[in-house]
């Protein structure tokens, strides 16, 4: 029997502002621990909530930008759980009145073929089932052994949870969801998408059913998933483990797993029997959120072209491959600096070739940004078009960016005070190939007895003559007329 799988993910986003939710606690990471705290976010007997505005707006944009209708009314509500590292007794919510609701995104997302062929791009439409606020819990820290912490800066910190409809049939088109995702909360300015530090984290939910029934499978969620190969490996190996339950005859239990990287499989953290009740009710301390349509308008004039639109923009309009847009387009910075680039000097293969080859090697060693980077764009767009006329050669080019990348100078100016220019005078290099032919007698007759590995030796000597200035294409034509022609 064929089976197919049925993904759904929920990702837990933080929005980059500078106070809590519902505080004016700095929501800093790396803080030393419980410093970042007061008795609000702790939770302490007469102390209320005051809910931050540009929570708000960042969460309106987030669900404009997703496809979203926006609820003028929306309400929060107590989740009432005990854990540890959740001082009040309940996580501050949405439930019944979420803030946005009914979205989708439309990405091109790959097939893999089979064969050794690559990607095959089609489009898909995945639904979004509603993006709601609340607020971050604690941390608990376990040291193995020995004891257990509990560091409640987190507490407190925005979040929004944007739950999918379960649309997705393969770990690739989760993958290309979320990286989509992640790119459009940074095009937004909303959140860092920092997974490592836990600012962007998924958790997926995961069944498989008969190949062209409808009833959906006992599902099993996958908890905690901070890297996008790990969502890719996780629901891989979960589609496999829950076939060969099925297939042994077995049943798929309801139940909460985590992915565990050293033995490359998911592990049960819990069963899940029913339906955990977490007692929704409104919150008494908070108002409902009104969000007015002059409101709504205002901060949907402020959203970006977004990524996946780029995206398939740069692929029609400068010829690019899926994979170059995709790569131009992972930050709104980086497509900024290559659209700025090609608007000074319309190369764009040209300039994308030096933006994904040294520009990219020198950031990554620097672990800089590329908004950091002294290199403008405009004198990036020089560089190649100073290559195309001819003034300078791709070697010389390469020292010439040296020096871009650490003054920030443009690079006519590198090259006259390097004195970097190539050398393209036609009597000049003439003059240059007539003496190193006339030093070496014996190698011209030896080429003209068929050594023709020997032009590289001249070619070697004239530009030793010329400290490597010399036009190269220029310099190899001269050399192989002079040496085919009769002595």
């Amino acid at each position: 029997m064929e089976f197919e799988a049925v993904i759904g993910l929920e990702v837990h986003a933080q929005l980059l502002t500078r106070s809590k939710i519902f505080c004016a606690c700095s929501t800093e990471f790396g803080a030393p621990p419980n410093s970042n705290t007061c008795p609000v976010c702790l939770g302490l007997p007469g102390s209320l909530p005051v809910l931050n505005r540009e929570a708000v707006a960042m969460a309106v944009k987030a669900g404009l930008a997703l496809g979203c209708t926006i609820n003028r009314n929306s309400i929060f509500a107590r989740k009432n759980y005990f854990y540890p590292d959740l001082p009040k007794g309940y996580q501050i919510s949405q439930y019944d009145l979420p803030l946005g609701q009914g979205g989708q995104m439309e990405i091109l997302t790959g097939l893999r073929q089979e064969a050794g062929n690559g990607v095959e791009y089609q489009p898909r439409i995945f639904g979004i089932t509603r993006v709601h606020l609340e607020e971050d819990a604690g941390k608990s820290i376990h040291q193995q052994g020995r004891d257990s912490h509990v560091d409640l800066n987190r507490t407190g910190v925005p979040l929004i949870e944007i739950v999918s409809e379960p649309d997705f049939r393969s770990s690739q088109e989760a993958y290309d969801y979320l990286n989509n995702l992640r790119r459009t909360l940074l095009y937004l300015e909303i959140c860092d998408g920092n997974m490592e530090e836990g600012s962007f984290r998924c958790d997926a939910n995961v069944s498989i059913r008969p190949l062209g029934t409808s009833e959906l499978g006992t599902k099993t969620e996958i908890k905690n998933l901070n890297s996008f190969r790990f969502l890719q490996k996780a629901l891989e190996y979960e589609i496999e483990r829950q076939k060969e339950v099925i297939g042994g005859g077995g049943q798929v239990e309801q139940e909460t797993r985590l992915w565990d990287e050293e033995g490359q499989k998911t592990l049960l953290m819990r069963s899940k029997e029913e339906a955990h009740d977490y007692r929704y009710f409104p919150d008494p301390d908070l108002l409902p959120v009104v969000v007015s349509e002059e409101w709504i308008e205002e901060l949907k004039a402020q959203i970006p072209e977004l990524p996946e639109a780029r995206r398939q923009r740069f692929f029609k309009e400068y010829a690019l491959t899926h994979e170059e847009a995709l790569l131009l387009t992972q930050t709104r910075q980086f497509a900024d600096y290559f659209e700025t680039a090609v608007k000074t000097y319309d190369q764009p293969k040209a300039i994308l070739n030096w933006m994904m080859g040294d520009l990219m090697g020198h950031l990554k060693k620097d672990n800089r940004e590329i908004h950091e980077c002294l290199v403008r764009p405009e004198h990036l767009a020089n560089l190649v078009r100073l290559i195309d006329k001819g003034e300078i050669s791709g070697k010389m080019a390469k020292q010439v960016f040296e020096k871009l990348y650490e003054t920030g100078d443009d690079p006519e100016t590198i090259i006259a005070r390097e004195d970097l220019k190539q050398i393209s005078d036609e009597n000049q290099l003439t003059r240059i190939v007539d003496r190193v032919l006339e030093s070496n007698p014996d190698k011209v007759e030896a080429y003209r007895a068929g050594k023709a590995g020997l032009l590289g030796f001249f070619m070697g000597k004239v530009m030793k003559e010329t400290r490597g200035q010399a036009n190269p294409e220029m310099v190899s034509q001269m050399l192989e007329g002079k040496l085919r022609s009769s002595p």
